[in-house]
């Protein structure tokens, strides 16, 4: 490994039916990370549970917890045992009535280094995230480890070249979006491929946009809907790409996976040299970017 190598692992995981169980699968997952030498380990969307937000029910936010809290309080414990950088996804209630979908870091400590607030809520069939929680009011603001500055984001950030380029404008060292995306089991088998494949190249774009490497940890499985709907099929395909947008590592659609790469903090910069796309932007020209549509 080159002196700026950064070994990271993403652990694709299903869920194991209630937080306990889905603590336990998390903590074997940080143990064979670090004996297999990793110093960042990325987890999966709302890791806790089941993805609630098929539906819209009052009883889902029983699931919440503060930050810090319970599962704080266990993921850190890990990460300063195994002296780990841990990017875990919680369902936060920050107050009555006020919850968010956000991003904890641990820098290798039981204490919390930093933590990111969902910014892009999503209302789709299946995917009703607006009832249960608020937009995310930190900003886009990377957090500083000891293995660098954290371009911390979440899944329906990825569809968003915004909030990556906000991210690498502040000196983001890595972009990373824990997710939960899927299929409905009734779409076509090429209407699926196409969603996938939509997934990983808008994401391997950021990278090349940006010239960062980028890590997306997804889960798998099928999980059903608590009404009547169709349910979720998870398709996992968790990937680590470089600042070209190269695949360094990738997951398969069908299996738990702790996806190992190890990452060159260097070639951001010989990437950038060769590609400069921050110094050609025309930021006397974007103003219309502040508008909601040119009309």
């Amino acid at each position: 490994m080159s002196p700026r190598s950064l070994r990271v692992a993403l652990l694709q995981e299903r869920d194991h039916g209630n937080r306990e169980a889905n603590l336990d699968a998390i903590e074997a997952g940080l143990r064979e990370a670090a004996a297999a030498g990793a110093q960042l380990v990325l987890l999966q969307e709302l890791h806790n549970g089941a993805y609630f937000c098929q539906h819209e029910s009052v009883d889902e936010f029983d699931r919440a917890e503060p930050i810090p809290g319970p599962s704080c309080a266990r993921i850190g414990a890990l990460a300063q045992e195994l002296r780990l950088v841990v990017v875990a996804s919680l369902f936060e209630r920050r107050a009555a009535g006020l919850y968010h979908n956000t991003a904890v870091v641990f820098d290798r400590s039981r204490d919390i280094c930093g933590k990111y607030r969902k910014m892009h809520i999503p209302d789709d069939p299946a995917f009703y995230e607006k009832f249960y929680f608020t937009p995310g009011d930190l900003g886009f603001e990377p957090v500083q480890t000891s293995v660098g500055r954290l371009g911390v984001l979440v899944c329906w950030d990825q569809w968003y070249p915004e909030a990556a380029r906000l991210m690498a404008l502040a000196g983001a060292d890595l972009l990373l979006y824990p997710t939960a995306i899927g299929w409905d089991p009734q779409d076509a088998d090429d209407e699926k491929a196409r969603q996938r494949e939509a997934w990983i190249t808008v994401q391997r774009g950021h990278a090349v946009a940006n010239g960062l490497p980028l890590l997306a940890c997804n889960r798998y499985g099928f999980e059903p809907a608590p009404d009547a709907g169709r349910g979720l099929q998870f398709w996992g395909s968790s990937f680590v790409a470089g600042p070209q947008g190269e695949f360094l590592a990738q997951a398969g659609s069908h299996a738990r996976e702790l996806l190992l790469a190890d990452v060159d903090l260097a070639r951001s910069e010989a990437v950038r040299r060769i590609w400069p796309f921050l110094r050609d932007r025309r930021i006397d020209a974007y103003g219309d970017l502040l508008r909601r549509y040119r009309d």
